[in-house]
């Protein structure tokens, strides 16, 4: 338990040999140190959640998301730490809140960084239907692209087309109602197209010459309908419509499930709205929420820190700061005091070494020289 203790308080940033002393201070500092420490836990998860679907596919992505994880969540636990613990209880509370006011933006900012990954694995299900939905609506828009193009580009052939087609088959019912004639020209029917004459007489050859043609016709047609499909078919391959299908259920599963970071914070997105554009407030309420929940959690110790009245600890922590201060002070001027010293000694030093040379050498040359 004693152990915990001393982590959560240094979780918390606080000057361990100082709280020490001041019991009534100890419950206060392991909740900020404890919030702190499970804000980073949080950011751990959060981040690795959001890493391994970076990386999702790879055969590393899980060692990947767990590095990212440790050192996202190690960050934010440093930086909470500090935001806390600089945080001190001198001024008024306007001050202070003055003071927090940065830390505060930041620890907002930090709350939503860390909600979004978990509001993704929350709402998972709800996401993959909508990517499912998104996928398949945009296999949709493409074929009906690819479609148009295809139609707006050999408009004229397909036009070519649909004539022989359509005179293909009037040409069909009118060498059916020829044939029909035919017989009843051969058969004596006496109708206002025959004769009524019995046998295969001057009638009947006309009758047949005209179906001859109709036919001959008819051969021309076909084939040239043929040779127009078979074109546009190798058009449809070509200009790639063929190739495109619409996805199939396990397909639209599988698309779902290896979805990437921005795709499925689209979708969480647009859970928030209706397939007309409205608000689904439900939906929307809940995922600000969690969102609201995170960043509450993340600016808990900040607000915990400035809540919290001057306990004998924050002024214990601002006399050592002034100690503190002062020892640096007093330090400064026996460095200061002792670089003098020491440039005084060795600026006599260097007289007195420059004296023994000027000696040396005058000495040097009054024995080399004679004045009589």
């Amino acid at each position: 338990m004693r152990k915990v203790t001393r982590f959560f308080w240094f979780c918390s940033g606080a000057h361990i040999e100082t709280l020490k002393k001041y019991p009534l201070e100890h419950n206060k500092y392991v909740g900020i140190g404890a919030t702190i420490f499970f804000t980073a836990l949080f950011a751990s998860l959060s981040g690795g959640y959001a890493m391994y679907f970076v990386f999702n596919g790879d055969a590393f992505a899980v060692g990947f998301s767990i590095l990212f994880g440790l050192l996202w969540g190690t960050a934010i636990f440093n930086m909470d730490r500090y935001i806390v613990s600089s945080i001190n209880k001198e001024g008024t509370t306007g001050q202070q809140i003055l003071q927090a006011s940065p830390r505060i933006l930041l620890a907002i900012m930090i709350g939503i960084v860390i909600s979004r990954p978990l509001e993704l694995k929350i709402f998972d299900k709800e996401i993959r239907q909508k990517l499912r939905s998104a996928y398949l609506k945009g296999q949709h828009n493409k074929i009906d692209t690819l479609q148009k193009t295809y139609n707006d580009k050999y408009a004229m052939e397909l036009a070519k087309n649909a004539d022989l087609k359509k005179e293909k088959d009037s040409l069909e019912k009118d060498i059916n109602r020829s044939r029909y004639q035919l017989n009843q020209e051969v058969f004596g029917d006496k109708t206002n197209q025959t004769s009524g004459i019995v046998g295969y007489g001057t009638y009947a050859k006309q009758k047949q010459d005209v179906l001859a043609g109709k036919e001959a016709r008819l051969k021309t047609v076909t084939d040239n309908a043929e040779k127009m499909d078979d074109y546009l078919s190798q058009r449809k391959i070509y200009e790639g419509v063929n190739d495109v299908k619409l996805f199939t259920g396990h397909q639209l599963d599988s698309l779902s499930a290896i979805a990437g970071f921005a795709d499925r914070n689209w979708a969480l997105g647009q859970l928030t709205y209706n397939e007309n554009g409205t608000r689904d407030f439900d939906t929307y309420m809940a995922v600000s929420f969690i969102a609201y929940l995170f960043i509450l959690f993340e600016c808990l110790p900040v607000f915990v820190k400035l809540m919290s009245p001057r306990g004998p600890y924050d002024v214990a922590v601002s006399k050592l700061t002034e100690a503190n201060l002062h020892y640096a002070e007093r330090d400064k001027e026996r460095e200061m005091n002792i670089t003098d010293s020491l440039y005084d000694h060795q600026l006599d030093a260097d007289k007195e070494r420059r004296r023994h040379i000027i000696s040396g050498q005058s000495a040097h040359d009054l024995g080399r020289h004679r004045y009589d």
